[in-house]
């Protein structure tokens, strides 16, 4: 009898395992990529701002990263976010020569 009861508990963890394994740890799954959820109103100064994302799901937006790396959501459809897109291409583009 106990033999029976050992070899079940033996068989459940090997299943546990197998499973476990076949999903993968969450250190071993992929990095997700940032999306923008939700839109800051606020003008962020364009000499801080080092590069840019454009995103259209789940919202259109524009992703700002700053120097520091600060990730910031902004609608597209301002004058200032086009200005500052356009800054920073130039930047690069200066960059490059």
């Amino acid at each position: 009898m106990k033999l029976h009861a050992a070899a079940i508990l033996v068989i459940f963890w090997l299943g546990v395992f197998t499973v476990h394994m076949a999903k993968g740890s969450v250190g071993s799954q992929p990095m997700r990529k940032l999306r923008c959820v939700s839109l800051s109103t606020q003008q962020l100064n364009i000499r801080n701002l080092v590069s840019y994302e454009k995103q259209q799901v789940p919202v259109n937006a524009i992703m700002f990263i700053t120097a520091t790396g600060i990730k910031i959501c902004v609608s597209p459809n301002q004058k200032w976010v086009q200005a500052a897109i356009k800054k920073i291409d130039q930047k690069r583009t200066t960059k490059g020569k």
